[in-house]
Parts: structure tokens; sequence; C-alpha cells
């Protein structure tokens, strides 16, 4: 069983030293974040998303932002990614932080038959604040095109 922290969205971004790894703390290659798995398969997004680009974006791409983020937080305190993020851009942390961060929420929020318009409380705020669904999507896109790092927005 894995001793894990829970962030205020319910991801697992604790630092390795609360995942019981097997690798002692004091090693000088024990990385202070890793990658957390993609919890479905690879191709279980298709066909919106292709197996060769899940495998590429989740074990290449967000690996690089985690690699970049140890090697920012190297020599210093353990710590968990949220304690982290209200000093990030005075840290220089925003960017490889940041999209550990989101990439971590843009695996636990995608999934297999996931997705459409959101009904409820949330569809009727959003309706009111963006006219439709399909203005929101319309204006958030447009919100995310200009935004570092390829589309990156938050509602």
């Amino acid at each position: 069983m894995l001793a894990v922290s829970i962030s205020p969205l319910g991801l697992n971004l604790a630092p390795r030293a609360t995942l019981g790894t097997s690798m002692p703390a004091f090693a000088a290659d024990d990385p202070m974040f890793t990658l957390p798995p993609l919890p479905y398969a690879y191709d279980a997004l298709e066909p919106h998303i292709d197996a060769a680009t899940m495998k590429f974006h989740h074990d290449f791409h967000h690996q690089a932002y985690i690699t970049n983020l140890n090697k920012a937080m190297a020599g210093k305190p353990k710590a968990d990614l949220v304690s982290l993020m209200p000093g990030a851009k005075a840290a220089k942390l925003n960017n490889a932080g940041g999209g550990h961060y989101n990439h971590c929420m843009f695996w636990s929020t995608l999934g297999p038959k996931a997705g459409g318009e959101p009904s409820g409380a949330l569809g009727d705020a959003m309706a009111k604040a963006f006219g439709s669904y399909d203005d929101f999507k319309a204006q958030f896109s447009a919100a995310a095109a200009g935004v570092f790092g390829s589309g990156w927005a938050w509602l």
C-alpha cells in the first residue's frame, strides 16, 4: 500500500519520500518527484488521442517537467508540489512545477467515456457566465491558445 499526499484536486502530487519507494532516501539520484502512472491504457482515449501520442506525452513530455523540477529542487528540503505553488514564480519553479501539476491534472481529468457538456450546477454556472457551452469552448480555446505551454488554461 502506498502512502500518498492528496492535493485539493485529489491528485497524487506527493514527493517520492512519501510514496513508499524501495530506493533509500539518501541516494544521490533519489528524485523528489516521480512520474505518476497513467491511470488508463495508452490507447484508452482512441480515436480522440492515439496511443503513440499518449505514450510520448506521458513518458517523455511530462517526465521532462519532472526532471527539470527535480533539478531545480536539488539540495532543497523535500516538499510536496502543492506547498511549492504559492512561491513558484519567485523561486523559478512555475514552468517545471506548473507543467508537472498541469499534467497530473490532465491525466486524471481525461478518461475513457469521460467528457462532454457539463450538467447540473457547473453547467448552469457556465451557461450564465458564457452564454452557452459552445461559447465557453470558443472563449476558453482562445484564452488557452495565448498561454505558454501550448494551450493550458484553467476554468
